[in-house]
């Protein structure tokens, strides 16, 4: 099992959600349902996908019986966008900005000698976007780790 193909993103409105990502961020979002109320969505981004469902769908359909208590706050869990270099992490910022992104740190060198900025999407999901100039890319824009 050495693959993650899918992450899925628990929502509270997924109107906002997809206006948020298509049009704000410039994702290609797959909508299932009707547009004004989707069912479900998906990225389709190289590499491993991320899908959009209702929360309250979400949790009932992890265990119907004794859902998972939604609990405010950060959840352990970050998403991330690599870029190739520093220009591009100002660009994708800017973007997120423009979208209606909470910048909750502008893009700064760091400790690890990179240079990354955190901002939360409407559902309060936190998305980093960094570059490393030690990183390499393969063929899929997807970032080596070795």
């Amino acid at each position: 099992m050495n693959r993650l193909n899918l992450i899925t993103l628990g929502v509270k409105n997924m109107v906002e959600s997809l206006t948020f990502y298509r049009e704000g961020l410039g994702f290609e979002v797959v909508v299932y349902g009707e547009e004004t109320n989707p069912d479900v969505m998906f990225f389709n981004n190289g590499g491993t996908k991320i899908s959009l469902f209702p929360i309250e769908r979400l949790v009932n359909d992890i265990n119907e019986a004794n859902p998972p208590e939604l609990s405010p706050g950060f959840g352990g869990i970050t998403l991330a966008y690599n870029g190739k270099s520093k220009e591009e992490v100002d660009r994708v910022f800017a973007l997120a900005k423009k979208a209606g992104a909470s910048i909750v740190k502008e893009p700064e060198t760091v400790f690890w000698g990179g240079y990354s900025g955190y901002f939360q999407d409407p559902n309060g999901y936190y998305w980093e976007v960094a570059y490393g100039d030690m990183w390499k890319f393969d063929e899929n824009d997807m970032l080596i780790i070795q």
